[in-house]
């Protein structure tokens, strides 16, 4: 089992199961350890993902914290052998750790949520509202590292747009949609993008308007990533430090019943496309 210089989000989530398992089966690490044949010290390495794990491994601790999951068994066995080389992997060391990590979580989910009340998703950002985004930062960032972020970002769409697409379902909050983070011909162009993007099977759109009553959600924006099983599914909240990826299964669920909620309250596609048509027509 090689050593890690920086396990990836994807690689800590890994360890964070299994330790999930260990302590489900009501094991100390020394006691999970000797039944591996190894030390406590490495399991602690193993369950932090600093080390990598052979299908064996993963097979062997599941049978020893007794998982009757089999589905979930073979996920993590396959987040273990994966051997992907994802085109996220050439931002390493040019753009920071997490959007390396989102963009791998992406690859690999099933389905995504995004609830939205300032920003355009990610997903559905134009390279020039992309641009307007991240040139407010605060110190400016050099061009060189600006245009690294927006192509990270135009990248990143391939989820929706690529051969491959997953189930997506957006709910964007009308201020979201107004506020112009370039001009007026980017604002136009960034909400006929939308409309343009919703028109796909796979892909939901859903608009808040300011006019809804006894709305008190708009704390609630999120980014759900859903996982081979519910138990790998993954929730990012941005915090004052970066993003935070969630995994605890209560929190999954109380996110999940969130975006539920908010949708409920939310325009029917069918609406939403009229209600963005119409925006971009004042434009």
């Amino acid at each position: 089992m090689a050593r890690r210089r920086q396990p990836t989000a994807r690689q800590m989530r890994l360890g964070a199961e299994l330790q999930k398992l260990r302590e489900a089966a009501g094991l100390k690490g020394r006691e999970a350890a000797a039944a591996l044949g190894t030390d406590s010290a490495r399991l602690s390495q193993i369950e932090s993902g600093v080390v990598g794990m052979s299908e064996d491994t993963v097979r062997r601790l599941a049978a020893n914290y007794v998982c009757t999951d089999e589905e979930l068994t073979e996920a993590l066995v396959a987040m273990a052998t994966d051997r992907t080389r994802g085109w996220w992997e050439k931002y390493q060391g040019l753009l920071p750790v997490s959007f390396l990590d989102i963009a791998e979580l992406e690859h690999h989910a099933t389905y995504r949520f995004d609830i939205e009340f300032l920003h355009v998703p990610g997903l559905f950002q134009t390279e020039a509202y992309a641009r307007g985004v991240f040139s407010y930062r605060v110190p400016e960032l050099p061009d060189n590292d600006l245009a690294l972020r927006v192509s990270h970002r135009m990248e990143r769409k391939a989820v929706i747009t690529g051969p491959s697409p997953v189930p997506y379902e957006a709910v964007i909050h009308e201020a979201a949609l107004r506020i112009r983070v370039g001009d007026r011909v980017t604002a136009r162009a960034q909400l006929t993008s939308i409309l343009e993007l919703s028109e796909a099977d796979h892909i939901t759109v859903r608009v808040i308007p300011f006019d809804l009553d006894d709305f008190g959600g708009a704390w609630s924006t999120m980014t759900y990533a859903g996982g081979v099983v519910p138990k790998l599914d993954t929730a990012l909240r941005d915090t004052a430090h970066g993003t935070a990826f969630i995994d605890s299964d209560a929190q999954l669920a109380a996110f999940r019943t969130l975006f539920r909620k908010v949708e409920a309250v939310s325009l029917e596609p069918a609406g939403s496309r009229d209600f963005i048509h119409r925006l971009a027509k004042e434009l």
